[in-house]
């Protein structure tokens, strides 16, 4: 299963996902100027054609050209076909877009999803050769790079157990039918997952369980996870639920999704505590990226929290973990492009100031549906002022 179009690869973990070390990605221009790594993906709505099956190993550069008449979106898949090596997002109708990936050798799979739902179309095997290019970091980056890493392991370990905690009290109010401590507790309890949202793509369908909403699931597979439970505390109108009654769960039934939210939470503390755990600066960078899309893709538009409408909330996780992240790498990319550092560290303090404005994660913000169009796309342009030159900054670090 793919994840839904808001999600970008992170931490590519080297114990359950073991490409992360091996990979990374980021939409901007390619850095190598090899034919051989360059490649083009044409994703039509039937279709996911990707010029060559094989590349060697290094800096690859796909480019995708949307030929459908849907959004849609182009994945680079781990060997399982199921972890996240590198993805674009939101490629419309007749727009082209870059996806640049240092990949070391190994077997991976493309695919393509119109429409940015379900399991995507098009999944075919993609072969990395030896070329015997060396990626790894020497001298002085190299101590920046490992500090770098651990400094951000230490962090995604602190989130995961906070998200641990407050999830066990969020879950005991949802199953004793506390609807209203639940409600004052969900927001801010996601808040923890939201700022480390990507690593859990890393771990194969941990993400799906945990925070699929209705929309990207497909038809046979079982709903669980935040927003199943987000539905049944804001039960949605037969108007906003394809015209049928929404019917509560019982108590049964909340137990039950309960119980799998705190064990699959568990899985995933479980997994970024294990010993061989680690990240690389590729992926700490492309996760500060991946997190502004998220709030491109769902958070701007409402999409995230469709119930609760606490879209804001996320928001704010996702643009403070996005922060972490580049404070991460930042000293490693200003010595090789400041003016890019500059930009970006300008365009942080913009959005933060405001988005300040609506609210905070201490005192609540104001609910999405309560925000005007204006607003909104204050807001809008506020992430991609950010986005652009965020985009820029993986590679400057590997280039």
């Amino acid at each position: 299963m793919i994840k839904r179009p808001t999600r970008v690869a992170l931490a590519l973990a080297t114990s359950a996902a073991a490409l992360l070390a091996l990979s990374a990605c980021v939409p901007n221009n390619p850095t190598s100027s090899d034919d051989s790594k360059a490649l083009t993906v044409d994703s039509s709505k039937t279709a996911c054609d990707v010029s060559t099956s094989t590349a060697p190993s290094g800096t690859l550069s796909f480019s995708i050209k949307n030929t459908g008449d849907q959004v849609s979106e182009f994945y680079l898949l781990a060997d399982d076909g199921l972890r996240i090596i590198g993805e674009v997002e939101n490629i419309g109708p007749g727009i082209s877009r870059e996806l640049v990936v240092q990949a070391k050798p190994g077997d991976y799979f493309t695919v393509c999803k119109p429409g940015m739902i379900g399991a995507g179309i098009g999944k075919t095997a993609f072969t990395v050769t030896d070329s015997g290019t060396d990626l790894a970091a020497t001298g002085d980056d190299a101590t920046a790079v490992a500090a770098a890493a651990t400094n951000y392991v230490a962090y995604v370990k602190d989130q995961v157990e906070g998200l641990v905690t407050s999830t066990d009290t969020f879950l005991d109010a949802f199953r004793s039918g506390d609807v209203e401590k639940a409600k004052s507790l969900y927001a801010t309890t996601r808040a923890a997952y939201e700022r480390i949202e990507p690593v859990a793509e890393s771990f194969g369908d941990l993400d799906p369980k945990i925070d699929f909403r209705e929309a990207d699931v497909e038809a046979g597979t079982e709903w669980t996870g935040w927003h199943r439970i987000e539905k049944d505390l804001w039960p949605p109108a037969a108007a906003d639920n394809g015209g049928k009654t929404y019917v509560a769960l019982t108590d049964a039934e909340r137990t039950k999704y309960a119980d799998l939210l705190k064990t699959d939470t568990a899985s995933l503390n479980e997994a970024v505590h294990a010993s061989d755990y680690t990240v690389s600066i590729d992926a700490i960078s492309n996760g500060a990226t991946g997190l502004l899309d998220e709030v491109a893709s769902g958070k701007i538009t409402g999409e995230e929290e469709i119930w609760s409408h606490t879209d804001l909330w996320d928001f704010q996780a996702n643009l403070e973990g996005a922060r972490v992240a580049y404070e991460g790498v930042r000293d490693i990319a200003e010595p090789k492009d400041a003016a890019l550092v500059k930009q970006i560290d300008g365009e942080f303090t913009s959005l933060e100031t405001l988005l300040a404005q609506y609210g905070s994660l201490d005192k609540g913000f104001k609910y999405y549906n309560e925000l005007s169009t204006t607003e909104i796309k204050s807001l809008s342009d506020g992430v991609n002022a950010l986005s652009e030159p965020l985009s820029k900054l993986t590679a400057v670090l590997v280039g």
